[in-house]
Parts: structure tokens; C-alpha cells; sequence
């Protein structure tokens, strides 16, 4: 074979084999395809697309670019869940626990945050203590044994993935809908697991900002899903204001932890309960999603979900005792208030510009080498639809740095729109793919 004639094939709209795909995807790995071709290539998939089967064959390929884990030594159905990402979404740190207690076992690996969307393995390493390296033979032997663990992803998983979406970065192919879902999908399916719940974001502080991107992003990662013989399904959910109240790091994990005591946020606990019913169903210990829902709320209500988000910190080096008294999570001295400056109500909070303002402060990174402070944050008192009086407290910013927290607390008034009509927030949940 040669990628010229590759280029050539699919420049002029035709479908690529699997042996074609599988061919160019090893040999871009090894690097015996340079990456002007490369990128020849991702600029023609770009005009002329995937059908389903390519997009199929493509992940598939990225996937047995590196290692694979092979979780057959644990017991049962395992089931993963992935979001797109967005502002304020700490919803592994409660979803993974309350589902864990019931049974489920949950092996999963997750990533750190970049710009403006934080990453589960900076929330959770905000815990004193709390550690995410560890072997794979110790990851295995704690799902085990409690039923749940959570590492940081490998550099070999998937590493044609890492590679191919370095040089989409540059050259403007990102946004094409095949070359995104098998990105997300081949790290999925290396993980080894049976099952996958997908959350999809859709709105202004997610990756797909309009309904139907995101609808067609949830479609196509579950086909590539049934396309590998895995359970899968997605649920759309609503990211045009930030999740819950909390956006940070260390007050991430106290709202986390706030909701497994059945105190959290209604949109937060909401989200939790539409994911979790899911996966237990497809872990095979429901009746149908009603059911799945029910013990659910039982397991938050007679304090099993609490007890297992304890374990699972001891497993993993933390202290445990930040679940019955959640000051033991340090927030920023200094702190700095948003008031409004007029009556109405808020009519919309550009969810991606509280991203930045907690990223401004020191609670996210513009580069992969940033140090993050998970003391500094976030925490909104008023969200879409809430009535204001003027002087009201809308959010409260925790800063270690006066000269960030003023620049942030600028930024955030800027993010909040207040009118004279009271606007009905959207539902948390917009739609599935199953």
C-alpha cells in the first residue's frame, strides 16, 4: 500500500477498507507515515467524511495502536462512563460510588483538565492524601476488593489517538464528527469494558455548543460502540450553565460529597441519578430505569453511597474523614464577592466563562506543566431562572491572589446576564441514544 493512493482514494469520496485503515493507523504510529500525509488525510476526511463502518474500523484501529487492558479477572459486568467534559463537572467523584454500592464494578481510568474544563484526577487529588498512580495489577485488585478504582490514563493506551489528535490541533481537522468520536472512543474501548455511558454536553460551556452536533456526536459514538460488541448508550444533557453550584477543585468534591448525603444541587443530583440508573441497567441489577432510580436514592438515603465513597478514598491513600467533615477540603482565604447591580432575574451565565474565571484563578491550566491550586474556586448562589435584588451575593470566588481574583470577578460579571423576565432554565436532561 501507499498513503498517496489512500489520500487519492478517499479525496475522491471512497470508502476506505479496514485493511487500508488498520495499515495507515500502525504505520502513523511507528512513524513510518510522515505527518504532512497525515494531515493530507485528515484535511480529505474532513471534506468527503466516514460512513459508519469507517468510523468503526478507525477506532478499532486506534485502540490496537498501544495496550489494552484486559479486565476478565473481575467478576461480573463492568461498566464505564466517559462525559464530553464542561464546567463544574464533578459528577464521577458522587456518580461512581453511590453506583459502586450497589454492586456495580467500576474500573475506570480518567484524565486532567486542560483550559477551561477541569479533569476528575485534579479533583480528586484535592483530597489530602488521595492517589491515582498505581499499577495495573493494583487497579485490578481493587475493584476486586471494594467494587471501584480510579487511575490515570496510560501513555500507551491508545497512542495513535494521542498522536493523530496532536497534529489535528494544528491543522484544523479537529471539528470533523468521525475523526472526534473514534478520539474519544478508541480510549473507551481500551479500557476494557463491557458497558459504556456516555454524557454528552451540549451547550456554552461545552465541546459541542448546538443540540444537534452533540445528538450526532451521541450517535455516532454509540454505533462505534455496537460496532465493538459493547453496551452502549448516551444521554444529552444541558451545559449552557455550569453543573451544580461548585467550580473548582476542592469545593467540587465538598458539593460531590453533599450529594451523596442527599444534600447536593437539583440539577447535580439530578444528572447523577439519570447516569446511574443507566448504568446499573446495564450492569443487569435493574428492572427497568424506575427501579435502577430507586436504589439508587435508597443507597444515598441509608448512607451505603457515603460509606463506599470512604472505602474508595482509603483504597486509594486518602483520608476518608473528608466525607463526614468536608472542611477538611481547604478553600482559599480570600474571597471576593459578586453582587448584582440591579433588580431582575438571571437570564443566562456563559457557562464556559466561569470555566475560565476558575481557570484564571489558578484552578485550571493553559498547559499541560501548569501547577493547579485546588484551594481556589468558584460557587454561584444564583443560577438561570432565580430572581435577584440589587446587592444581592450572586457568587462567591476563593482566590489566594487579589490581583487574579479581581481580574475573575470581572470576567464573571461580565458571564452573568440579568433581565427583567424570569427565563425557565433548560431540563437537565435533553435527550438519549440507546
Amino acid at each position: 500500500m501507499r498513503m498517496y493512493d489512500l489520500i487519492q482514494k478517499k479525496k475522491a469520496g471512497a470508502e476506505l477498507t479496514r485493511e487500508e485503515i488498520d495499515w495507515m493507523v500502525q504505520g502513523y504510529t511507528k512513524g513510518d507515515i510522515p505527518d504532512y500525509q497525515m494531515s493530507a488525510m485528515t484535511m480529505a476526511i474532513c471534506f468527503t467524511g466516514m460512513n459508519e463502518r469507517e468510523t468503526g474500523d478507525l477506532t478499532l484501529s486506534m485502540r490496537d495502536s498501544g495496550d489494552t487492558v484486559d479486565l476478565s479477572s473481575i467478576s461480573g459486568i463492568k461498566v464505564d462512563k466517559h462525559s464530553t467534559g464542561g464546567v463544574g463537572d464533578k459528577t464521577s467523584i458522587a456518580l461512581l460510588p453511590l453506583v459502586s454500592s450497589l454492586g456495580v464494578k467500576l474500573a475506570k481510568m480518567s484524565g486532567r483538565g486542560l483550559g477551561h474544563t477541569g479533569g476528575t484526577i485534579d479533583k480528586l487529588e484535592a483530597i489530602p492524601g488521595f492517589k491515582t498512580d498505581m499499577s495495573m495489577e493494583a487497579f485490578i485488585a481493587q475493584v476486586n476488593d471494594i467494587g471501584m478504582a480510579i487511575m490515570g490514563q496510560t501513555a500507551d493506551l491508545a497512542p495513535a489517538d494521542k498522536k493523530l489528535y496532536a497534529l489535528r490541533d494544528v491543522t484544523a481537522t479537529v471539528d470533523q464528527m468521525s475523526l472526534i468520536a473514534s478520539s474519544i472512543m478508541s480510549k473507551k474501548l481500551a479500557a476494557g469494558a463491557d458497558a459504556i455511558v456516555l454524557d454528552v454536553k451540549s451547550g456554552s460551556g461545552a465541546f459541542m455548543k448546538e443540540f444537534d452536533d452533540a445528538k450526532a456526536l451521541a450517535e455516532a459514538m454509540v454505533k462505534i460502540g455496537k460496532h465493538a460488541g459493547k453496551n452502549c448508550r448516551a444521554v444529552i444533557t444541558n451545559m449552557d450553565e455550569p453543573l451544580g453550584r461548585a467550580v473548582g477543585n476542592a469545593i467540587e468534591v465538598r458539593e460531590a460529597i453533599d450529594t451523596l448525603k442527599g444534600k447536593g444541587p437539583e440539577d447535580f443530583t439530578k444528572l447523577v441519578l439519570a447516569l446511574g440508573s443507566r448504568m446499573v441497567l446495564c450492569a443487569g441489577l435493574a428492572a427497568d430505569l424506575k427501579d435502577a432510580e430507586d436504589k439508587l436514592k435508597t443507597a444515598i438515603s441509608d448512607g451505603s453511597a457515603l460509606a463506599q465513597l470512604k472505602r474508595f478514598i482509603s483504597a486509594q491513600g486518602g483520608d476518608p474523614s473528608v466525607a463526614d467533615d468536608t472542611d477538611k477540603l481547604k478553600l482559599a482565604e480570600g474571597v471576593m464577592e459578586l453582587k448584582a447591580d440591579r433588580d431582575g432575574y438571571v437570564q443566562r451565565i456563559i457557562c464556559d466563562e466561569v470555566g475560565i474565571c476558575s481557570l484564571m484563578l489558578g484552578g485550571g491550566r493553559e498547559k499541560k506543566s501548569d501547577e493547579i491550586d485546588p484551594s481556589v474556586g468558584i460557587y454561584l448562589y444564583k443560577k438561570v431562572g432565580d430572581e435577584v435584588k440589587a446587592g444581592d451575593v450572586m457568587a462567591v470566588l476563593y482566590h489566594n491572589d487579589k490581583d487574579k481574583g479581581n481580574a475573575a470577578l470581572e470576567r464573571l460579571k461580565a458571564a452573568y446576564h440579568i433581565g427583567d423576565e424570569r427565563i425557565s432554565p433548560k431540563e437537565m436532561i435533553l435527550d438519549e441514544v440507546d
